[in-house]
């Protein structure tokens, strides 16, 4: 059975200004959806899943999804923040969406086989597809088997200011947490660094593992995904900026012993715009791979 690729394409790009998702940055005005999900097609993943929001689904279907009729199957899903489980009512106020695995969540129905899940506003590149399609390929024989990217922080940094990562801590290759660390940057020297809760710099290693939202499950993630929504609600129903993340319940399953993650290395470099002085060195970087013959001139035609 061929793994379906679920792309995250719900949120506005607050930093960047706009639409990211429906940004044309490649030479043809390909988004950096495009890439993805030509990287997926070329790596063996059988469908993609978009999640939205409604208010834009006109527009994504006539800017994205018809351009890859031919290609490859297509779904839509939407996510909204009064989608709550039963027993639950949006407060009146919230104007947040409820989070990453909040969206995943919003899968549920489409989704029967391996998935991966990804950012729509990321260049990813190709070798990450090809290890998440080949792990996600397998025999599954059991509930929690994950597995997820760990990009090298490394290739995932932008000299356009600061980024956050998930910086993996792992054993014998499997994930034991994934610490959210904020303003990771480069010092005068090109180190990297970030400053952790004591208010003490400390450096990474550029080979060590982040993770970018590049994650591979099996259909059961949303039985464990539905329970942890359920006690999250509980606990930050009425804090206002309270999100529901993917790692959190990732977590939470490790600690639990409910699943195991696998870490898979790539040697792929992202990028992506996260700030509006990242856009130039995006279209600079896709011309070049264009013209390196990784990508044709008419990905989808």
């Amino acid at each position: 059975m061929k793994p379906t690729l679920f792309v995250l394409a719900a949120g506005m790009g607050s930093r960047y200004g706009g639409l990211k998702q429906l940004d044309g940055v490649g030479p043809k005005g390909q988004t950096i959806m495009d890439y993805s999900i030509y990287d997926a097609i070329r790596a063996g993943f059988g469908k993609v899943v978009f999640v939205i929001r409604k208010d834009f689904e006109t527009d994504f279907r006539e800017k994205i999804l018809c351009k890859y009729e031919g290609h490859i199957p297509t779904e839509l899903v939407f996510q909204a923040i009064d989608n709550l489980p039963e027993g639950f009512t949006c407060p009146a106020d919230r104007s947040k969406p409820w989070g990453t695995n909040h969206a995943v969540l919003m899968g549920k129905t489409v989704i029967n086989e391996p998935f991966a899940v990804i950012n729509a506003d990321d260049f990813y590149g190709r070798n990450a597809f090809e290890v998440i399609a080949k792990e996600l390929s397998k025999e599954y024989d059991r509930k929690g088997d994950y597995c997820m990217v760990g990009f090298r922080v490394g290739n995932t940094m932008t000299e356009n200011g600061s980024v956050a990562r998930g910086v993996c801590e792992n054993k014998d290759g499997l994930l034991t947490s994934v610490v959210e660390r904020t303003a990771i940057s480069y010092d005068e020297q090109h180190r990297i660094t970030f400053t952790d809760e004591n208010g003490q710099v400390q450096y990474l290693e550029p080979t060590t593992p982040v993770s970018m939202n590049l994650w591979g499950f099996t259909p059961d993630y949303f039985e464990y995904s539905e329970r942890e929504f359920v006690k999250f609600l509980e606990k930050d129903l009425n804090t206002p900026k309270s999100e529901f993340f993917i790692p959190l319940v990732i977590d939470t399953l490790i600690n639990n012993g409910e699943a195991t993650v696998k870490v898979l290395d790539t040697d792929s470099k992202w990028f992506g715009v996260t700030y509006a002085a990242d856009r130039p060195g995006v279209v600079e970087k896709l011309a070049s791979l264009h013209a390196a013959g990784e990508y044709p001139e008419d990905m989808f035609k």
